[in-house]
This record gives C-alpha cells, structure tokens and sequence, in this order.
C-alpha cells in the first residue's frame, strides 16, 4: 500500500458556524501505515471570560477546562507542526477544516501557511463511509460507524477519542473500498467551501 502518512483531525467548537463560533478543543492523531504513530490534543483558552463554550451537553467541555488552556494562536502552531506534510484527514472534514481555516487567521505565518495548504485538500472519511454503501442503507456518523465495524469509542465528542476512532476506521474503510494508492484517493478529499472567505 502507498498511501501518504495521514494526520487524522477532529475538532469540538462552541457551535456549527464557523463564522461566528469558535474551536474550544481539536486533537490530531498521526497515521504511518494503518498504525499510530502520534497523538496530541488541546484545549484552546477562552479569549474573554462572557465568550459560550455552547452546547455542554453534547461536546461536555466546561469552561474551567479552558481557562488555563493555551491560547488559541499557541494551539494552531502546535496543530501546524502536527499536519505539516501529512495528508490532513476528518469525517466530515470541511466542517472541521472549515474552523481551522477560519481560525486560521490568528495563526503565526508560518503556521497560517501550513494550515491552509492542509485544509486545501482534505481526506474525508464520511464521504468514504457512503462510497460503501451507495443506495445509503447504513448511518455514517462516527458513532454508528465504529459500531459497524467494531471500534470503541469511549468518550464521543471528544477530540481525542473522535481523532482516535476515525483513525482506526480509515483503515477498514480502504479496504472495503479496494482503495491502496493516493491517487485512489482523490474522489474523497474535500477542499474550502464556496462560502468560505477567510481566504
């Protein structure tokens, strides 16, 4: 198999628009081979005390969590070195490349440039899940997913846990899909939205 080492992303934010919404966590888990070879995850401080942390019920993160967090610049550097040269990989990943590109703009400029060549051309593993099944007879969100093919997934919504599990799915995806070259790749990697103009 000559597929690209991948850095599989997962992001929780305080809402779905990235306009007007922001990342409060995101996590990044390095793929060499269908093995991990890398994890890392952040929290990403609160700018100003009265900014929503949204849904709790759903993501679970409270504020206290993100108060002594890094700042949000700190965090997208620390993202850039974890994506630099590896093939940037989410399910359903313009919405969490939407928020990095938007979120970008606080980045250093060298982390700024890394993150929107990362985001240009993004692997997404939801669109591989409906390449399986074409008349769409299964769920293809994450949960539902690891269910189908026997992934824990301990803590949904968390980053860390979310990154993991999509990892561990890219693998059984590809095969089912008799994807083992990048070029098979290219029906499935996403790039900005024509909406987005953070560029």
């Amino acid at each position: 198999m000559t597929l690209p080492r991948l850095a599989v992303l997962d992001v929780e934010t305080s809402g779905l628009a990235a306009s007007r919404h922001r990342i409060l966590q995101a996590a990044v888990v390095q793929v060499s081979e269908s093995a991990e070879v890398g994890a890392w995850s952040s929290y990403v401080r609160l700018r100003w005390p009265w900014q929503r942390v949204g849904p709790r019920h759903v993501h679970g993160i409270r504020r206290a969590a993100l108060r002594g967090a890094p700042s949000l610049t700190e965090a997208l550097d620390e993202l850039a070195a974890q994506v630099d040269g590896a093939l940037l990989t989410a399910h359903n990943a313009a919405f969490d490349t939407e928020f990095i590109r938007a979120a970008s703009r606080h980045a250093t400029p060298d982390a700024q440039r890394v993150l929107r060549h990362a985001t240009d051309a993004a692997l997404c593993t939801l669109e591989l899940s409906r390449a399986t099944d074409p008349e769409r007879r299964r769920s293809h969100r994450l949960g539902d997913l690891c269910e189908y093919y026997g992934v824990a997934l301990d803590q949904p919504h968390d980053a860390l846990h979310d990154a993991r599990a999509t990892a561990a799915i890219v693998p059984k995806l590809l095969a089912d899909l008799g994807i083992d070259s990048r070029a098979q790749l290219d029906p499935f990697i996403v790039g900005p939205s024509a909406s987005d103009d953070s560029a």
